[in-house]
């Protein structure tokens, strides 16, 4: 029953996700998308919900076991983006979001493998900054820019978070082998960078 949860509120999480990207792309004004992107992650932290960048980075802190939840979350995310992406589809806004969300494809897959991991690697850092702000900050405004300035920032910069391509690899209609490898990449990048802080702070013992 708890795998079950774990699975329903990952698919909640990325489906939150590509509704964030779904606003995204509706904007001119790339700040703008920025900021209004970030209310997926903002809801899913409210309603501690599951998601891969948001969790990947607590892993040198758990045992072996917290892998297997780490695979549903991903899992999970994966047909979120997914039921979300098919859903986008048949509204009367696809029309609209279909040439940018297919350039923003290109562009990813058309990348070099090392491009694509250190990208990956400074989105998944931002990412776990935001998770950890939340978590374990007091106060409703330091709690609120910890979410939005880090999400903020790895849209502006171009840098790759893993389930928000999910949902334009999906939108976009992108996936093939090429594109599953370029998505474990983005899984491997994320991880690093999310587990560098939290590595720190073990070996340190920050916050002992």
């Amino acid at each position: 029953m708890e795998r079950a949860r774990q699975l329903i509120s990952a698919m909640i999480a990325g489906g939150l996700i590509g509704m964030g990207a779904t606003v995204y792309l509706t904007q001119q004004n790339p700040v703008v998308g920025s900021f209004l992107f970030a209310i997926g992650l903002f809801t899913i932290v409210i309603f501690q919900l599951q998601l891969f960048t948001g969790k990947v980075g607590y892993l040198p802190m758990q045992k072996p076991i917290y892998l297997i939840e780490l695979g549903i979350t991903w899992l999970g995310n994966l047909l979120g983006t997914y039921l979300v992406a098919m859903m986008v589809k048949q509204s009367r806004i696809y029309d609209a979001l279909a040439g940018r969300v297919q350039e923003i494809a290109d562009i990813k897959l058309n990348d070099g493998v090392f491009s694509i991991l250190i990208l990956s690697i400074f989105c998944g850092f931002l990412m776990f900054i935001a998770v950890d702000v939340f978590k374990n900050q007091t106060g409703s405004t330091i709690r609120t820019i910890g979410i939005f300035v880090p999400v903020m920032v790895f849209i502006l910069s171009g840098f790759e978070h893993v389930i928000a391509n999910m949902f334009y690899f999906s939108l976009s209609n992108s996936w093939n082998m090429h594109c599953l490898v370029w998505i474990v990449v983005m899984t491997l990048g994320n991880s690093i960078g999310g587990m560098l802080l939290p590595l720190y702070m073990k070996c340190f013992r920050i916050r002992e």
